[in-house]
C-alpha cells in the first residue's frame, strides 16, 4: 500500500469510544454534562480567586493557571468529540488533527509544569516560610508561569513537527475520539528509528524534568515535617499541600495507568477509553478537589456566590 503524502493527505476518521449507534446519545449527553461541570467549576475557581483579595498569593496565582490550563485541555478533545456525534460524521481534517496534537501536547505538558511550580512553592513555603514572600514575589511567579508556557509551547511545537514528518497509509482511521499522538505513530505506514528516538527522548526530558521538581520538592517537604515536634504542626504544615498531592497523584496516576493498560492490553479501542480519564475526568475534578479541601476557597466561593441574585433567591426564597 503506497503512502500519502503528507501535504497531499486531507483527513483522518476518528472512531470514537463505539461505533454503536445506540451508546451515541449517551455519549454525547455524559461528554457534554462533564465538559460543562469541567467548564464551569474551573471558571467558578478563578472568578472565586480573582474576586477575593486574601486568595491573591502565589499559590492561587498558580491555582487559576492551572485551572485555566485545565480548560484548555479539555476544549482540545471534546468539543470536537460532541461536534462528530452530532453530526454523525467521523472526519477531522489533517490540519484539525496537527491541531489538536500541538494543542494537545502544549495544554498537557503545562499542566504538568505548572504542577512542578506549586509543588516548589509549596516547598518554599514549608520549609523556608520566614523567605517565602522574598523568594515568590509577584516577578517570580510571572516569570515561572511564562517560562513554563514558554518549555510547554516548545515541547508541542517538537512533538507536531514529528508527528508532520509521518507518512500514512490509505483509509486512516484512528480508534478514539481524538487524534492521540501515540496512535497516530502506529498507524503511521513507517516510523524510522531516528523518529522514535525523538520522540521518546522528547517526552522523557519534558515529562521527566517536571516529575523531578515534584519528587524533590516533596522529599524536602516530608522531611522537614518529620522535624516538626507536635502532631498538630506537622498536620497543619502537610495540610497546606494536601490538595495539591492529591490533584499530583490524580493527573500522573491516570497517565500511568494510561501507559500500563496500553502495555497489557493490546486493544486500541480500550486505550482510548483509559485515555478518558486524562483528558476529561482529570480537569473535571481538579477544582472539586482543591474547593472541598481548601477553607479559604470554600469561604471565598460561599461570598462569590451570595452575591448572586440566583443564590440569594435559592436560599432565601420569597414567600
Amino acid at each position: 500500500m503506497e503512502p500519502w503524502n503528507q501535504t497531499g493527505f486531507s483527513e483522518f476518521l476518528l472512531l470514537g469510544l463505539s461505533e454503536d449507534p445506540e451508546l451515541q446519545p449517551i455519549f454525547f449527553g455524559l461528554f457534554l454534562s462533564m465538559y460543562l461541570i469541567s467548564v464551569t467549576g474551573n471558571m467558578l475557581l478563578i472568578l472565586t480567586v480573582s474576586a477575593n483579595a486574601h486568595l491573591h498569593t502565589p499559590m492561587y496565582f498558580f491555582l487559576s493557571n492551572l485551572s485555566l490550563t485545565d480548560i484548555g485541555l479539555i476544549s482540545t478533545t471534546v468539543p470536537k468529540m460532541l461536534v462528530n456525534i452530532q453530526t454523525q460524521s467521523k472526519a477531522i481534517t489533517y490540519a484539525g488533527c496537527l491541531t489538536q496534537v500541538s494543542s494537545f501536547y502544549f495544554f498537557g505538558c503545562l499542566d504538568s509544569m505548572l504542577l512542578a511550580v506549586m509543588a516548589y512553592d509549596r516547598y518554599v513555603a514549608i520549609c523556608h516560610p520566614l523567605h517565602y514572600s522574598t523568594i515568590m514575589n509577584p516577578c517570580i511567579c510571572g516569570l515561572l508561569v511564562l517560562i513554563s508556557i514558554f518549555i510547554s509551547l516548545l515541547e508541542s511545537q517538537l512533538q507536531c513537527l514529528m508527528v508532520s514528518y509521518l507518512t500514512f497509509c490509505s483509509d486512516v482511521e484512528i480508534p478514539s475520539f481524538f487524534c492521540d499522538p501515540p496512535q497516530l505513530f502506529n498507524l503511521a505506514c513507517h516510523v524510522t528509528s531516528t523518529n522514535a528516538i525523538l520522540v521518546y527522548c522528547i517526552g522523557a526530558i519534558f515529562g521527566g524534568c517536571p516529575v523531578s521538581l515534584i519528587l524533590f520538592s516533596y522529599i524536602k517537604i516530608v522531611s522537614s515535617i518529620l522535624s516538626v515536634p507536635s502532631s498538630d504542626g506537622k498536620y497543619k504544615a502537610f495540610s497546606t499541600c494536601g490538595s495539591h498531592l492529591s490533584v499530583v497523584c490524580l493527573f500522573y496516576g491516570t497517565a500511568i495507568g494510561v501507559y500500563l493498560s496500553s502495555l497489557v492490553s493490546h486493544s486500541l479501542r480500550k486505550g482510548a477509553v483509559a485515555s478518558v480519564m486524562y483528558t476529561v475526568v482529570t480537569p473535571m475534578l481538579n477544582p472539586f478537589i482543591y474547593s472541598l479541601r481548601n477553607r479559604d476557597i470554600k469561604k471565598a466561593l460561599k461570598r462569590l456566590l451570595s452575591k448572586t441574585p440566583s443564590f440569594q433567591n435559592l436560599c432565601h426564597p420569597k414567600d
